[in-house]
């Protein structure tokens, strides 16, 4: 059970990303990185992605201990949001094209576009372009629709974003998340909009009614900022697991949001107790020359090299737990 690599603290989650609906990208990750030792996956909530994770266990031939969580947010989160570029305002400088870890945006005839399907929406883009031509979308969704059928396909978790400041939305959704869902849920948080102490409060409250460890408290230091692998980029991942950790809640605690192969090492040197990592663009990132590649599924060769790469990162972030 996913409850007992948690006990165990040896949790690591690959976060495909909760607004990535590549579906072919998405199983050729959890195919390369359920072989690599990887034992959770964050997904994007669309039953055809949630397919696709299963083609990929399917494929690696491993699906004892492999667990999957659907991701699920508030309008205004950045992880259900979406990059769109004004045509008429862009200068076709391809800044946006360059700074963007998805590779998803592309030249057009007038202007560049980006291809909704794989933006997780970072803001990368929108903080490079010099012409501010591009804006964030997100769309706040119905949970009581969206996840039972994610719920029938066989899910092991649901995680859900309250990272914006709108209490009333966060407990609405939070309501309807339990009342669709009894299984193991996780809260994904971080200190962006709230100080520690109304973060833990709000925290506090949600857990209320909850049975002790059937919740995971993901501490999110810097959303989707793993591009580089020091210490520096995940320190505010740990600085926020301290918060939750010096309150010893009932719950398991992951850190995410500029993770790395250095995030387990530091919380250790910290000595700051955590149940696994989630590791989403750093992770993305150190693999996306093999994943881009055609010949991903036919060329034995670069599968290994890519294997290689993926289970050090799985290794060296499970050693330090």
């Amino acid at each position: 059970m996913l409850s007992d690599i948690l006990k165990e603290k040896k949790c690591f989650k690959l976060v495909c990303g909760a607004g990535n609906e590549d579906e072919k990208e998405v199983e050729k990750l959890v195919y390369l990185y359920s072989k690599a030792g990887c034992n959770l996956f964050d997904l994007s909530a669309k039953p055809e992605i949630v397919d696709a994770a299963k083609r990929g266990l399917k494929r690696s031939g491993i699906t004892e201990n492999r667990y999957l969580s659907v991701s699920v947010g508030i309008k205004g989160d950045p992880h259900i949001s979406k990059a769109y570029i004004n045509s008429e305002k862009c200068i076709k400088c391809g800044a946006c094209a360059i700074t963007c870890p998805q590779r998803t945006i592309f030249e057009h005839e007038t202007s560049y576009e980006v291809n909704p399907i794989k933006c997780i929406g970072c803001e990368k883009c929108l903080h490079a372009c010099p012409a501010q031509s591009i804006e964030m979308k997100s769309e706040s969704k119905d949970l009581t629709e969206i996840l039972p059928p994610l719920i029938k396909q066989g899910i092991d978790c649901v995680e859900f974003h309250a990272i914006v400041d709108d209490d009333k939305e966060i407990f609405e959704k939070w309501k309807d998340i339990n009342d669709c869902y009894s299984g193991l849920v996780s809260i994904c948080t971080d200190r962006s909009k709230l100080g520690n102490d109304a973060l833990l409060q709000r925290t506090v409250r949600m857990l209320d009614g909850k049975k002790p460890y059937s919740v995971i408290i993901q501490a999110d230091g810097a959303p989707m900022s793993g591009g580089e692998d020091d210490y520096r980029t995940t320190l505010q991942s740990i600085a926020a697991a301290e918060v939750f950790e010096k309150a010893n809640l009932p719950v398991y605690l992951l850190v995410s949001g500029g993770t790395n192969s250095k995030t387990t090492e530091l919380a250790k040197m910290c000595g700051i107790e955590i149940s696994g990592v989630a590791i989403g663009s750093f992770a993305r990132k150190i693999v996306a020359q093999y994943i881009d590649r055609t010949d991903f599924w036919d060329n034995k060769e670069i599968f290994e090299k890519a294997l290689v790469v993926a289970k050090n990162l799985v290794e060296t972030s499970l050693k330090y737990l």
